[in-house]
C-alpha cells in the first residue's frame, strides 16, 4: 500500500471529450500490477457538465 498526502499530485483540466466548461480533476489513486482502475475527485466551474 502506497498512502499520498492530500494536495501532493498536481490537479488537471478535464478532457474535452468528456466534459463542457472549467473542470478540474484531482487524482485519488492510480491504476498499478493490483488494479486496473484509477479515480480523481471531478470538480465542477458552474455552467459546467459531462459531455
Amino acid at each position: 500500500m502506497q498512502i499520498t498526502r492530500n494536495g501532493s499530485q498536481p490537479s488537471g483540466k478535464g478532457q474535452s471529450d468528456w466534459f463542457t466548461g472549467a473542470v478540474r480533476v484531482d487524482p485519488l489513486f492510480a491504476s498499478n500490477d493490483a488494479r486496473r482502475a484509477a479515480a480523481g475527485l471531478v470538480t465542477f466551474e458552474p455552467g459546467a457538465r459531462t459531455a
